[in-house]
């Protein structure tokens, strides 16, 4: 399951900073607006604890972990949706990613510059998201007279319906608001997905602090959750400074520095469980002697449907699922004594799959 987030954000918040921590790529981050002109792609493993405790107890040969790209995208400005700064060039590629990732700086810092001169991080989230629905409704403006009379004269049947969805969010965007805060039926949600509309996203707010507010949040971020709050959009607070520091230590010199700041979890991991969590994604386990591997699937998904994301023979030719929870691998001290304590579950083509299951497919094509 190729899943993206992109990181977006006025010039000068540290959105290359943290790209450079998830990537460990050491792509140019330059203190002045523009630095970044090409999207830049970088896959990050998602750590996963259970998978760990799964490896430590099998001992396979090769571990594959779960992976998350992120799309680190030029800083955008007052007018992008107009084409200022460098303009749609990168409001199209946010269209290609799942979720948003919109990076805020909640630092003061004399020695790097802001775009506007000032640091108010609610001015800069309305200006990024304001851009983000000029981009949307230039989309919707330019499709509405094509379907208009399409409905009016009925010449296809899903005419009249998309012509009310492209209506609806229309208006909330006029009102200053998001796509996604418009209730639209599954017929509706259907005909608009091919638009990739901006603010359809799930978003997530990333204030960027200084190294001493990792722990103690200040008054900045206290101002950004406020306000995702009230529009029901997540926050997740890291240093893009302490992400950096982190991508270039092994495991064991990562704990020992988290250890020393007092901190239980990077803030690169928060934000991709975070996101994991927006999107509706959990996790099933794959172990065997040759290898362990992490599996992404949606929530809601059933046993031939999470066969298939290994391999379309799995789901075309399911028997069965054997499953194991992974509390009860935890508890019985591995998958051999689990199953010998009665805990392996034979489950079938209705089984929904639940994040953890550490899974055996049965199938035959």
């Amino acid at each position: 399951m190729g899943l993206t987030a992109g990181i977006v954000g006025l010039p000068n918040v540290g959105k290359s900073t943290l790209f450079n921590a998830i990537t460990k790529a050491k792509v140019l981050a330059a203190n002045y607006p523009f630095a970044t002109i090409d999207p830049n792609v970088g896959i990050v493993e998602v750590r996963d604890e259970r998978l760990e405790r799964i490896v430590e107890a099998v001992k396979p040969r090769n571990v594959v972990r779960a992976s998350f790209s992120f799309t680190d995208i030029a800083g955008l400005v007052k007018g992008a949706s107009l084409g200022e700064g460098l303009g749609n060039q990168f409001l199209s590629h946010i269209r290609e990613v799942d979720a948003i990732c919109q990076v805020v700086r909640c630092f003061d810092n004399s020695d790097i510059i802001h775009v506007s001169g000032k640091i108010n991080p609610l001015d800069d989230i309305e200006t990024i998201n304001l851009e983000l629905i000029l981009a949307d409704l230039e989309v919707v403006n330019k499709r509405i007279p094509k379907i208009e009379k399409k409905a009016q004269l009925k010449t296809e049947p899903t005419a009249v319906s998309e012509y009310n969805a492209l209506k609806k969010i229309k208006d909330s965007l006029l009102e200053g608001k998001f796509a996604r805060t418009v209730q639209l039926n599954s017929e509706e949600e259907f005909l608009v997905r091919p638009y990739n509309f901006l603010t359809l996203k799930p978003m997530i707010y990333v204030c960027n602090v200084s190294e001493n507010d990792v722990i103690n949040e200040n008054d900045y971020v206290r101002m950004v959750r406020g306000f995702g709050e009230k529009e029901g959009t997540k926050v997740v607070v890291i240093s893009a400074k302490i992400e950096e520091e982190l991508g270039a230590l092994d495991q064991e010199s990562r704990e020992i520095f988290l250890d020393e700041l007092g901190i239980k979890e990077s803030g690169l991991d928060k934000l991709v469980r975070t996101t994991y969590d927006l999107l509706g994604l959990a996790t099933f386990f794959t172990a065997g002697e040759k290898e362990a591997k992490a599996w992404t699937f949606k929530k809601g998904m059933k046993a031939p449907e999470c066969a298939g994301i290994i391999h379309s023979d799995f789901e075309r030719g399911f028997i069965r699922a054997e499953v194991i929870a992974y509390p009860d691998f935890l508890k019985y001290g591995g998958l051999l004594k689990a199953k010998e304590a009665g805990r392996m579950r034979s489950e079938g083509k209705e089984y929904f799959f639940q994040d953890g299951d550490i899974v055996l497919f049965r199938f035959n094509v």
